[in-house]
């Protein structure tokens, strides 16, 4: 991709990276392993660390002095500017505003230490889609996305005078905070929309969740239930379905089908993601145990343990569709249970308490089982009563989807902005000096 800096004000030079910065990076750090981290020492930055407005300094790893001398080149200092060269995160970018202890990066950071242009100009060129763009388009590798050296060094970059430099770097500074700060109100109110429907979804099916009393032991979060809703072991009033294990060695010579099926990575909360479905072969009599129904409610045996129980009524979307033998089918009994009431019920605070309470945890993941499932107590209505009940708990969800989706649209919008700005102040589109950048749109001034 060959980038033209056309348009640019007639005073305004262009260069490449290598001429006003130099590049380091390493491929590896000589067979530096995560048991070389110590628990204090030189701070070792990885991607993570550098994805924000500022740099993070407090959540890192540590290394040796020894391991910190071994790259000078790499020791950081204010004023760097750190772009990713591998991986996904390919081209995040960040200024070294401050260096609140010695630092160094991993593998995947190149340094660019300026000589002859300003730092925070240099970060807000390459933060700009001009160059973001041009990353994407001489990155290398499909599964492993990697940025040769020789080509960052040729990045083509803008010239303008130092002094104007500094100008638009401060304006980006002031311009952006105030964009980022909009972009956090916008994250927090997503944070309390979620909080808010969560307690009311919890209050409409188990009345009392919000108020300080609780029942004792072993549902120390329970409130005490009205008399029509009595506690009921799930297992008294729906069937639970195994799935199907797949084995790459079963015989498929006689009666078998080819069918859709279900698995983990399918299964979300509140929906069925249905954008990666594959097909699998089996016996007739495999496929006939393990086809799902309308109405069945869906959980995954293990995941994040926050997400761990979380119920999906299938609605037969896909005819004949099988399911893992990591997704368990519940089967409700229609004239006691409803399918909606159960699936919203295991998204209450008592739903969340009761399975992550009693989920096997490992590291990183958790677990349940058929048993654990069926030991769910569920408050049991009148199945009327159930229905009225997911109905209104499902017209909370709907309306903070809709808030959701909202503050959503806002943040793509306001990230959209920042971008075109910053991208209009570094191709000279407006004068900053007398600009608040308010008129500026998809990187043009109008």
């Amino acid at each position: 991709m060959t980038i033209s800096f056309d348009g640019l004000p007639s005073h305004w030079g262009t260069t490449r990276l290598d001429r006003v910065a130099t590049v380091n990076a390493r491929i590896g750090w000589k067979a530096l392993t995560a048991s070389e981290y110590q628990e204090s020492g030189y701070a070792f930055l990885s991607t993570p660390n550098i994805k924000g407005r500022e740099i993070d300094f407090a959540k890192v790893n540590y290394i040796s002095d020894f391991r910190y001398r071994e790259s000078p080149e790499l020791q950081l200092a204010e004023g760097d500017v750190l772009l990713t060269k591998d991986g996904f995160t390919l081209g995040t970018v960040n200024v070294v505003r401050h260096l609140p202890r010695p630092a160094t990066v991993n593998g995947s950071i190149a340094v660019l230490r300026p000589f002859g242009i300003h730092p925070r100009f240099l970060y807000y060129v390459i933060a700009s889609s001009v160059i973001q763009g041009h990353i994407w388009s001489v990155k290398d590798g499909m599964d492993v996305l990697h940025l040769f050296q020789r080509d960052i060094k040729k990045f083509p970059l803008p010239l303008p005078p130092q002094e104007e430099q500094r100008r638009i770097a401060d304006f980006l500074d002031a311009e952006t905070s105030r964009i980022d700060r909009l972009m956090d109100l916008r994250r927090l109110q997503l944070v309390g929309l979620k909080e808010r429907v969560y307690a009311e979804v919890s209050e409409i099916l188990v009345p009392g969740t919000l108020a300080s009393r609780r029942s004792t032991w072993p549902w120390t979060w329970m409130p005490a239930m009205p008399a029509d809703r009595p506690l009921v072991r799930l297992g008294y009033v729906c069937r639970l379905q195994n799935g199907l294990t797949v084995d790459g060695k079963r015989d498929v010579s006689g009666d078998v089908v080819t069918r859709p099926y279900l698995r983990v990575a399918n299964v979300q909360a509140g929906h069925v993601d249905l954008g990666s479905i594959v097909e699998i072969t089996v016996p007739r009599n495999v496929a006939n145990r393990t086809s799902l129904r309308p109405g069945d409610v869906l959980m995954t045996e293990g995941g994040d343990l926050d997400k761990l129980g979380r119920g999906t009524v299938w609605r037969g979307q896909l005819p004949d569709c099988l399911h893992q033998n990591h997704v368990f089918a519940l089967r409700p009994e229609a004239d006691r249970l409803d399918g909606d009431y159960l699936a919203l019920m295991t998204r209450t605070l008592h739903g969340r308490c009761y399975f992550e309470s009693t989920g096997s945890r490992t590291t990183n993941l958790a677990s349940t089982n058929s048993s654990k499932i069926l030991s769910f107590p569920v408050p049991l209505p009148d199945v009327a009563t159930q229905r009225e009940l997911a109905s209104e708990s499902q017209g909370a969800l709907d309306m903070f989807n809709a808030a959701k989706l909202l503050l959503e649209r806002q943040l793509t919008l306001l990230a959209e902005r920042r971008q075109a700005l910053i991208t209009a102040a570094v191709t000279g589109q407006f004068d900053v000096s007398t600009a608040s950048g308010r008129n500026v749109t998809d990187g043009v001034t109008v």
